[in-house]
């Protein structure tokens, strides 16, 4: 049993040079490493920003020039600036194709919309050959963060897409998963998830099919009332059982599978060999198959039934608000009052780490446990924003607790010594709920720092945590740089939020 972390603890010219200090805002602290070769990668893609703002802020000018001022809003909106403590996921429209203007639209309106088509495309073309080139020294993490940039450039862009696993399918993007489901005549249902065709209508209708025969929705009910009996719902990656009902276990599912997309991308080196993920982007029409396991989770009516029914299994249940097993590999969460949907992406993390690659027994049981929970905490953080799924930043909860616990109550135990405790060791310790916001506050860092100079030595990190080949000096290994020095930077970097971090 995991631990119960789900207990809850404290001119021209001068807009162009505006434009380009706004993107480099959003693209350029994410790609910051000091070998020289991903240093040319930065450079690089400097150059590309600088002359792909000047070119937004140029067609801007030309739409003032021709009276189109909400284009050269539209225009100038589009350079806008993002937070470097956050990582950005554009939420992909279905659509194939840009959305179309309405017929009557002005050549003026029409020209400049081909035009900024054009550079938008043009510059997600050249952010995929930079990652590409980002994935042939070995700098995964920087690779996604370039193609995620390009797709917010150009949604379409066909070989971005293919390497996240989509296809074009009558006009929509669909995953393979999804196409072979509408070609046996399935259909998604915002409420009652994957049907055949035939049944939507019956089932709006108030109609249940339940082993082969039609049923109304108040006997499928009670048929469905005890969690063994309970409705299996199948999303994508997950297999979701409940006795809350159908559209409950579909809205479970919908969220186990955004955080699935967002952790997929940022931990590809985590499951996927080097060779593997060299493959995603090579270009070739048939890219590897990567085949990831089906997870299962099992989401109680309430909190009463929970408790009741993994008593048996975990003594201490009751303190818990939800709970990854790794034994029968299943996460357990309820409905109704005490549900957190923090604890949710915390526990799912848990399963998604444990259940992609094989793992070594008992991880983190005798070092390097933190991290295993400081990932988990910060994935909690997942959110929607304009238009992106949001993870991290220096506004988020536990963010918030570790900057407090470090600089207004100076709490920190060095990463020599805490790199050293194990699970027993942290969770025994009267200090456990400090220990967590360092932690989080520790993750967040290492993301993070110089735009995510250590990002690709923690999924290393993790990797070797999990396959048990690490050691209390492992993470100063892997980020060539000395824990006295690792706990300096730390402290610069909390430093840098908020001016005063608020009480906790």
């Amino acid at each position: 049993m995991k631990p119960l972390v789900g207990t809850r603890s404290g001119g021209s010219g001068a807009r162009a040079r505006r434009g380009v200090a706004v993107l480099l805002a959003v693209l350029a602290p994410a790609w910051w490493n000091p070998s020289a070769r991903a240093e040319d990668l930065y450079q690089t893609a400097q150059d590309l920003t600088a002359q792909y703002a000047s070119q937004v802020a140029e067609l801007a000018d030309w739409c003032d020039q021709r009276g189109l001022p909400d284009q050269a809003q539209k225009t100038r909106a589009w350079l806008r600036p993002r937070d470097s403590s956050k990582i950005y996921v554009s939420v992909l429209p279905e659509e194939v194709g840009p959305p179309a203007l309405p017929a009557d639209s002005p050549a003026g309106v029409v020209e400049w919309n081909d035009r900024f088509l054009r550079l938008r495309s043009d510059q997600a073309g050249a952010m995929y050959e930079l990652a590409r080139r980002a994935i042939r020294t070995h700098r995964a993490s920087l690779a996604f963060d370039l193609v995620v940039t390009a797709l917010h450039e150009d949604p379409d862009h066909k070989p971005i897409r293919q390497l996240l696993g989509y296809q074009p399918y009558r006009g929509e993007w669909r995953t393979a998963y999804e196409v072979n489901k509408l070609r046996r005549g399935q259909v998604w249902h915002e409420q009652f998830g994957w049907l055949p065709r035939s049944y939507v209508q019956r089932y709006e209708g108030g109609e249940r099919y339940d082993r082969g025969r039609w049923i109304s929705a108040e006997d499928d009910a009670r048929a469905h009332h005890d969690i063994n009996y309970g409705w299996d719902l199948e999303t994508e990656h997950y297999t979701v059982r409940t006795n809350l009902g159908i559209e409950a276990g579909v809205e479970l599912g919908r969220q186990l599978e955004r955080l699935y997309r967002v952790w997929k991308q940022l931990f590809i080196a985590y499951y996927a060999s080097e060779e593997q993920v060299a493959a995603l982007f090579a270009g070739s029409a048939r890219r590897p198959q990567i085949l990831l396991p089906r997870h299962a989770v099992v989401y109680f009516r309430d909190r009463d039934d929970y408790n009741r029914s993994l008593k048996p299994a975990f003594p201490n249940i009751e303190i818990s608000i939800g709970v990854y097993a790794d034994g029968p590999r299943r996460a357990y969460f309820f409905a109704g009052e005490g549900y957190e949907q923090r604890t949710l992406y915390h526990e799912a993390t848990h399963q998604l780490f444990h259940e992609s690659r094989r793992v070594a027994p008992d991880v983190g049981k005798d070092r390097n446990f933190w991290i295993i929970e400081g990932i988990a905490l910060y994935m909690e953080s997942l959110r929607e924003e304009d238009g992106c799924y949001v993870l991290g930043g220096f506004d988020d909860d536990r963010m918030q607790a570790a900057r407090y616990r470090l600089l207004v109550d100076d709490f920190y135990v060095p990463l020599a010594e805490f790199t050293s405790y194990g699970s027993q060791a942290v969770l025994h310790d009267e200090r456990i709920a400090t220990l967590y916001s360092q932690a989080a506050g520790l993750t967040h860092f290492l993301i993070h720092y110089e735009g995510g100079r250590y990002r690709d030595a923690l999924v290393d990190y993790l990797t070797a945590v999990y396959s048990g080949t690490d050691t209390p000096n492992t993470l100063a290994q892997l980020t060539e740089t000395p824990y006295g020095e690792l706990d300096k930077q730390y402290r610069q970097f909390m430093e840098q939020g908020p001016q005063q971090p608020a009480g906790q």
